[in-house]
């Protein structure tokens, strides 16, 4: 009987659980691709000074960086379920961002690994005593000359949009900045913008530190921006929609993630 009870739960939320098995296999592939080693592209004399650049430390760390990325916009989730006692907002805004943090993390591991970019402070990185050899050999800590050829696009950058540019478009949606509900109302369109401000900020601290250079930090934004409107607009109408602020499931009960895929017919936004 228990055994039969369980089957019945799980068909029932089969497309659910093959969402979360998506978004596991995601999380696992990026772990894995983080120790994979990058294309060794090769060095000429004449264009070290482009690498050239001081070894500094990252003004916004890797420590720093996943709290934000992380636990922002799950703040952000459950602080509108505070307000409005959705649970199938919780569930479909939660599987949109581990969506987009997921493709947004392959994308970007799949373009460093193929690329394989010095960074700005490579030199120092391949031979920390300053002195480089005719055969341009890096004489410096492997573990530190691997990630210094990860520097296209930047990571900072894109998981800054991914997570942050969702959040954007959440609360764009939810505060109706550009349906009927709240166009023309200036607060509503400040506090929707505020993520992507602090996003630019951590994208642009990348090349003050030298960690990137510039073409890395505009492509890796842009990658970042792209995969958490492409993500949101699965389980979120366009955000002029009255329907803005409700997820699809709701809106259109033919998309509920328990039946079927979560599938978004193209619209205009």
């Amino acid at each position: 009987m228990k055994s039969t009870a369980f089957r019945k739960r799980f068909m029932k939320h089969q497309q659910l659980w093959i969402e979360v098995v998506v978004r596991i296999s995601l999380v696992i592939s990026f772990v894995l691709m983080e120790k994979l080693q990058p294309f060794e592209r090769k060095i000429h004399p004449d264009e070290l000074w482009l690498y050239k650049n001081p070894v500094t430390e990252s003004y916004v760390p890797s420590k720093m960086l996943w709290p934000i990325v992380v636990f922002a916009p799950i703040i952000v989730i459950f602080v509108m379920y505070f307000f409005r006692r959705e649970v199938t907002d919780v569930t479909q805004a939660l599987l949109s961002l581990t969506l987009a943090l997921g493709i947004n993390g392959i994308v970007t591991d799949i373009i460093k690994l193929t690329v394989g970019r010095p960074r700005p402070d490579f030199f120092w990185r391949c031979f920390p005593d300053g002195h480089a050899n005719p055969a341009m050999h890096c004489t410096g800590d492997p573990s530190v000359i691997t990630e210094g050829r990860k520097s296209f696009p930047s990571g900072h950058s894109s998981f800054s949009f991914a997570s942050l540019g969702f959040i954007s478009l959440y609360m764009a949606g939810k505060l109706g900045v550009f349906n009927e509900k709240g166009r023309g109302q200036s607060l509503r369109l400040l506090v929707s913008l505020l993520p992507l401000l602090i996003a630019l900020t951590v994208a642009l601290s990348r090349t003050c530190d030298y960690h990137h250079h510039w073409q890395d930090v505009l492509c890796g934004s842009l990658l970042g921006l792209f995969a958490a409107y492409f993500c949101y607009r699965q389980h979120y109408p366009s955000l002029d929609s009255p329907d803005a602020d409700v997820p699809l499931v709701v809106s259109n009960p033919v998309l509920d993630t328990s039946n079927t895929a979560s599938v978004l017919p193209f619209k205009t936004v």
